[in-house]
């Protein structure tokens, strides 16, 4: 006798992390829901994968219609499948991040009705999220403090053209903690990927920092077989 496949009912969702960096603080792009459950409450990027469509056209898809951005290169970080995290039935939702740079924008657009608005929060004063976003937040922005020690992510997030206070200030933003100047300065630049420009800072009233660049391919060359964790 043939074997009768079951029925499957779970249906599944994404869930975006992404992450700016502007004047000092580490940001979160959230939204603000438009519809019940949790209307009015900021949450995570998010919604239903259609059934003609793969988890990375579906992630790419979902952040355009919340929030107004589009081609970045987001990865997939963890699956939460609890059964009763959605209080309408069984979705299972995978997360994905990406980093990148703001560029002065406060506030996007989404074009479509599921989000009344799109913002950058600091992630050191997040609110109460809706579903369990929290817990999806604190998981992702783990790995990344954790692959921050490994990978060069950190550098999506400045602009190409950065001072080593800012590249400190950034990492003091994602660790949550003070670094010492000298050992931190000592410790990048010993690495050797770092390219120092000709070029200082413009436009400020205290003395001029050097500029610096990250050389990936560099990266690449001393640490390629890390680049591949």
């Amino acid at each position: 006798m043939e074997e009768k496949l079951p029925t499957f009912e779970s249906v599944f969702s994404i869930d975006c992390l992404i992450f700016g960096y502007e004047a000092g603080e580490l940001k979160i792009l959230l939204i603000e829901r438009n519809e019940e459950p949790f209307s009015g409450w900021f949450a995570l990027p998010g919604y239903i994968v259609k059934q003609d469509e793969s988890l990375d056209d579906a992630a790419d898809r979902i952040l355009y219609e919340l929030t107004g951005l589009r081609d970045l290169q987001m990865k997939q970080f963890h699956t939460f499948g609890e059964v009763n995290r959605h209080p309408q039935g069984r979705v299972i939702t995978v997360g994905y991040y990406a980093l990148i740079r703001i560029n002065g924008q406060k506030e996007l657009r989404p074009i479509n009705q599921y989000a009344r608005k799109a913002i950058w929060h600091p992630v050191n004063n997040l609110p109460k999220l809706a579903f369990d976003h929290t817990e999806i937040f604190n998981n992702g922005f783990g790995k990344i403090r954790r692959r921050l020690n490994h990978q060069p992510i950190a550098f999506d997030l400045l602009p190409e053209k950065f001072t080593l206070t800012q590249l400190q200030g950034l990492y003091e933003a994602i660790l949550n903690k003070k670094l010492d100047k000298r050992n931190f300065r000592k410790k990048m630049l010993s690495y050797g990927f770092l390219k120092e420009l000709v070029e200082k800072q413009k436009g400020v009233s205290y003395r001029a920092a050097k500029l610096y660049k990250f050389d990936r391919r560099k990266y690449a060359k001393i640490f390629q077989n890390e680049l591949t964790a």
